[in-house]
């Protein structure tokens, strides 16, 4: 038994023990959980109890976004020792899958992930989890910033599939965690300037703070006009659609330059439509993303070598004693907040 945050039912959350797996197979680490954030998909099963197919039916620990220190390793594991920090990449494949043996274990059916019904989350004070899937942290790299890695690496995963050309420019839409760290995420890969869209200006005001990065207001017009303007009339070479809404879909090939690429990041509740002629005419290349593989290392380093900063997106942080006010406070939505992250027990 342990103590961890238990999602019961829809919007009822508690503080209690809970029988969780924590047998320490020969390829495992346990790893003392120091830092969780709160992902958007746990607050949608908080408040929802669904994600499309994947319905909580049962008692069911959330997190999934952690770091955490080795405190035991298995007798086969040789490259991680007690001690070692590290962050960890939530979704276990069979990496004998043909998916896997293909580079893209995280398209596996039979991947298990944190947080995903029916598997249990990381909001517990101590995790078993394989080793190949816990990565050592540099020594400048904080907890709180190794948590980061995991959504960090949803956009990494976005940019590798963009093919970005050194100097390209790109938009990102929407301005929640996944989109600000979408645009550092482009600019480190490459482009020259991201420009990006959300109807709420705090958000905005968030990623104006980054050099390369330009806000496009709700009060200067259509975001494609300004895009036109920037652009010469040409357009963007690249487009993130990061906010998952279905109005973020209406009219997108506008943004994009004529053989230019789309990148669905974010992912709608609903079926959404496209107009697939306006992207056809175009020759606009459609690329989709689903969570990320053999990114993680990747993102580590952009962290440990200072190109992307994302300390100013932790905006909240609770104790783990505090998590269910920290669940609370993540529901509301607040305009200020981009990431909110409990501590846990030390």
């Amino acid at each position: 038994m342990a103590e961890a945050l238990v999602l019961e039912r829809i919007k009822q959350l508690s503080l209690r023990e809970i029988d969780l797996p924590q047998d320490l197979g020969p390829g495992d680490v346990r790893i003392r959980t120091e830092v969780v954030g709160i992902c958007g998909s746990d607050v949608h099963y908080y408040l929802h109890g669904r994600i499309g197919p994947f319905v909580v039916r049962e008692p069911m620990v959330l997190g999934h976004e952690a770091a955490g220190i080795v405190v035991e390793v298995g007798t086969e594991v040789a490259d991680l020792t007690a001690g070692d920090r590290v962050c960890v990449e939530p979704g276990v494949p069979d990496f004998s899958s043909r998916a896997a043996r293909l580079g893209l274990y995280n398209l596996d059916p039979s991947l298990s992930f944190w947080a995903t019904p029916p598997i249990h989350g990381c909001l517990t004070p101590e995790v078993v989890h394989p080793a190949n899937l816990c990565f050592k942290l540099p020594h400048n790299v904080t907890a709180a910033q190794g948590a980061m890695v995991e959504p960090l690496a949803v956009c990494i995963q976005a940019a590798t599939k963009a093919q970005i050309s050194p100097g390209d420019k790109a938009v990102v839409l929407g301005a929640g965690p996944i989109g600000l760290m979408q645009a550092l995420a482009a600019l480190a890969s490459g482009c020259s300037e991201v420009f990006i869209f959300d109807p709420l200006d705090n958000k905005l005001a968030l990623a104006a703070r980054y050099d390369g990065v330009t806000p496009l207001y709700s009060r200067n017009g259509p975001p494609a006009e300004q895009i036109s303007e920037a652009t010469l009339g040409w357009g963007a070479d690249v487009v993130f659609e990061c906010s998952g809404a279905s109005a973020a879909f209406r009219g997108i090939a506008d943004l994009l330059r004529p053989g230019g690429t789309l990148v669905a990041v974010g992912m709608p509740i609903d079926p959404v439509a496209v107009d697939i002629v306006s992207l056809q005419v175009k020759e606009i290349t459609l690329r989709t993303i689903f969570r990320y593989a053999n990114v993680y290392d990747r993102a580590i380093n952009l962290l440990a070598s200072g190109q992307i900063n994302l300390d100013p997106l932790i905006t909240g942080t609770f104790s783990f004693a505090d998590s269910i006010q920290a669940f609370e406070r993540a529901s509301e939505g607040r305009p200020d907040d981009v990431k909110i992250q409990i501590i846990m027990p030390g």
